[in-house]
């Protein structure tokens, strides 16, 4: 049965990510079908022009069956498809899953495409695919890549095969930046949070320049970027990267003094560690919490990379930049946590910990 609002499909339609762009995608004149596996999170339900497909893009059989049934329902033109649908590890080690989820499950959706009337593809990469830049600079899309742990790496790969296996295929990479919430989410912001709230004695510690910081965008402007990309499709080359991200993202230095007066009314002194010593220390961390530690020893020689970002493409192709400062979301993210920390906690996958 064809349908007159243009088709899209979103796959990880149950992810951060994936549930708000398709309701949004759908509030926007779409005809959405959101692509997950069977388990929790489940994808959105009775949602009018949602339509859930269950999806596991490690088993061809079952994309040709996912994508069969999209044609059976809606017909052969697709406006676009959202890729969202990736393995994501922060422990740092390698894993079979990078390549069999995140690589060759694109693929295996690529060539189950390859009969429709495609009008665009999204694959939602990541800014870490770039080498860090000095403070006081921004990266922008053409800047170096260099992948510094497997989650990035797969990234590349994975925007590789796109450009050189599909080069037919009018791609689009959303390198986007690490995407936080009112209640906290990104991994790395929460940690910061948490460690400051418990008066951790490692929240006094940074091996590291504290000036540097990182990009982050909030959830509804991450939204708002991919739905705009659906948006401004015909106004987008195929093989386009854009950036999405804060462009001036607050210090490590500044987020501290920032938490520690929400949190306990006053600055957080921070020292600064050498990292071979700091290295050593998350290693031995790590060891005696049996590997739960959030802190490992990979991450030390990059806690000083600095990610500011040129986001003049999304600029001019989408008409797009966030409407969220990270440092102004500040207070409302910790003010949940001070208000009932048991859920804050629990929200942010950190049950127990307490």
């Amino acid at each position: 049965m064809s349908t007159p609002r243009p088709v899209v499909i979103v796959t990880g339609s149950s992810g951060l990510l994936g549930r708000p762009v398709c309701n949004e995608l759908a509030d926007r004149g779409y005809e959405v079908f959101g692509f997950d596996r069977v388990g929790l999170p489940e994808p959105p339900k009775n949602r009018a022009h949602v339509h859930d497909v269950e999806c596991d893009i490690t088993r061809y059989d079952n994309v040709r069956g996912a994508v069969a049934e999209v044609r059976r329902r809606a017909g052969e033109k697709l406006a676009s498809v959202v890729h969202l649908a990736a393995y994501y590890d922060f422990s740092g080690e390698d894993s079979d899953a990078y390549d069999e989820v995140t690589v060759n499950g694109t693929d295996r959706l690529l060539n189950a495409l390859s009969e429709f009337d495609l009008g665009q593809f999204i694959f939602a990469s990541t800014m870490l695919v770039h080498q860090p830049c000095e403070p006081g600079r921004h990266i922008s899309e053409d800047d170096p890549l260099l992948a510094k742990w497997p989650y990035p790496k797969s990234k590349i790969e994975t925007e590789r095969l796109i450009r050189e296996g599909h080069p037919d295929v009018r791609s689009v990479f959303l390198r986007i930046a690490g995407v936080y919430t009112d209640n906290g989410r990104q991994p790395t912001i929460v940690q910061q949070i948490k460690r400051i709230y418990e008066k951790d004695l490692q929240s006094h510690f940074f091996p590291g320049d504290t000036s540097t910081g990182q990009s982050a965008v909030h959830l509804d402007d991450a939204v708002s970027a991919i739905v705009a990309t659906v948006q401004h499709r015909e106004r987008i080359n195929a093989k386009t990267a854009i950036l999405i991200g804060e462009p001036d993202p607050p210090s490590y230095e500044t987020l501290q003094e920032a938490i520690g007066q929400r949190i306990h009314g006053k600055d957080w002194t921070t020292l600064c560690v050498p990292k071979p010593l700091a290295k050593v220390g998350a290693a031995v961390t790590n060891t005696l919490s049996s590997g739960e530690a959030f802190i490992k020893p990979f991450m030390v020689p990059m806690a000083d990379d600095h990610y500011a970002l040129d986001i003049s493409r999304a600029k001019a192709l989408i008409d797009w930049e966030p409407k969220y400062r990270l440092i102004d979301q500040l207070p409302i993210i910790i003010d949940r946590l001070k208000q009932n920390p048991d859920q804050w906690y629990r929200n942010n996958g950190l049950q127990g910990e307490m």
